[in-house]
């Protein structure tokens, strides 16, 4: 194997692993689940069925991945947060074939406890922070706290607030403008 699995940690038939990724005490990966290099999974994570994982994604502790969420690459997923995948889930009423897709885009990061509700499309670079609850679509680089989220600013590729004059702000990783309330990468 070039993956690392704990001896606790229970990995289904059908599941494609990539190379240096790690799967800690405790975690399920369930069948036609596909995860890439070079990720973590924490604690009691339970990923899939049927969930596509990117490279270089970092899971804390105490997260499930459902099916209908796709995970592209270098996303950072905080401890304990949640997604959901029925919009109007019943115990008694068995909904599967109404799940939701969720997209995160590449690089984005969700903090520790927030709720990300499914059918939603986390955008590029965006930051949700701890204990927000996302009900609806988010902007690439935007920062998004609070219950429901909102926008309070943007972000850059190095998670940084940006600080703008003249429209135009900086990070190490590029450089950044805003036109009609959209974030635009201008160089890198």
């Amino acid at each position: 194997m070039s993956y690392f699995t704990h001896e606790t940690a229970i990995v289904d038939n059908n599941v494609t692993i990539g190379e240096d990724t790690k799967i800690w005490h405790f975690s399920h990966i369930l069948s036609n689940t596909t995860i890439g290099a070079n990720c973590s999974f924490g604690q009691n994570c339970v990923v899939g069925p049927k969930v596509k994982v990117g490279n270089g994604v970092k899971v804390q502790n105490n997260v499930s991945i459902y099916e209908g969420v796709e995970v592209e690459d270098d996303v950072f997923l905080g401890p304990s947060m949640v997604f959901t995948n029925v919009i109007n889930p019943r115990a008694f009423i068995q909904r599967k074939d109404e799940f939701k897709k969720t997209l995160l885009k590449n690089g984005c990061s969700i903090g520790a406890n927030a709720t990300i509700v499914c059918g939603v499309t986390i955008g590029e670079y965006a930051l949700i922070g701890s204990g927000a609850v996302v009900n609806r679509d988010v902007k690439a680089y935007a920062l998004m706290v609070g219950v429901p989220a909102k926008q309070i600013g943007w972000v850059g590729i190095s998670g940084n607030t940006l600080d703008f004059i003249d429209n135009i702000a900086h990070d190490e990783f590029a450089t950044y403008r805003v036109e009609d309330n959209n974030l635009e990468v201008i160089k890198k």
